[in-house]
């Protein structure tokens, strides 16, 4: 339980530093919104929805472009992860983002922060 809740803390992590660096190639299309601790929940909100709907909507679309991602070698997956990311973030839930580019570049950033920080969680072991 505590190493969930743990990745759950390092992918919040994660979408603030992929937001300020997506902010300093596209300025104010990928902002955070936590300005109080009403905003930070929020956010941690926005991170619970973001992870259910790549683990459910985001899998079934993966799946169906299957053939597709082999041709592309994995180039459709990004988009795919893009178009999660901004789909989430349309629903207001501590973050917003205004364009599919910046949802891109903040996908890719995403991925890149969220597997470095990852690599500090502890894997499971048998003690828990």
């Amino acid at each position: 339980m505590k190493r969930l809740l743990l990745r759950w803390v390092v992918l919040a992590v994660s979408l603030v530093i992929a937001s300020l660096l997506t902010n300093l190639l596209r300025p104010n299309e990928f902002d955070i919104q936590v300005k109080s601790v009403m905003g930070f929940f929020q956010l941690m909100v926005g991170v619970l929805v973001l992870s259910f709907i790549n683990a459910t909507l985001g899998r079934l679309l993966k799946l169906l472009t299957l053939p597709l991602n082999c041709l592309t070698l994995g180039l459709v997956s990004l988009l795919i992860n893009a178009l999660m990311l901004q789909i989430v973030g349309s629903l207001g839930f501590g973050f917003r983002i205004q364009t599919f580019l910046a949802a891109l570049i903040g996908s890719l950033l995403l991925s890149a922060v969220n597997a470095v920080l990852g690599a500090f969680v502890p894997d499971k072991n048998d003690k828990d």
